[in-house]
């Protein structure tokens, strides 16, 4: 799946998951005809995304979303925001009892 055609809740749930950017995520992996494909992968209760993009997508995606700052870390108003709203998620209850990230551009 292209992460474009991810729904909004979802893309905010992914940057809780990662909320220190993708590119350092990015996953390797042989098709079925033996092609390599590099995805970012993404559990929710329900399925397992495998979101088509390379290292450098990953930093466009990050570089073109006010959500993240300069270092590609998720700006921490933006996700207290998000965590806020996805609080009543099940899976991404590991991923907010961390502490919030801390960045200097709110």
């Amino acid at each position: 799946m292209d992460y474009q055609k991810l729904a909004k809740d979802l893309k905010e749930q992914l940057k809780l998951v990662y909320p220190e950017g993708f590119h350092d995520n990015i996953i390797w992996f042989s098709d079925s005809k033996g092609h390599r494909i590099s995805a970012l992968r993404f559990e929710t209760d329900e399925k397992v995304y495998m979101l088509r993009m390379s290292s450098e997508m990953a930093i466009e995606i990050m570089e073109d979303d006010d959500d993240f700052g300069d270092d590609f870390k998720l700006k921490s108003k933006v996700h207290k925001s998000y965590a806020d709203k996805h609080s009543d998620v099940d899976y991404l209850s590991e991923y907010l009892d961390e502490e919030e990230p801390e960045d200097e551009e709110d």
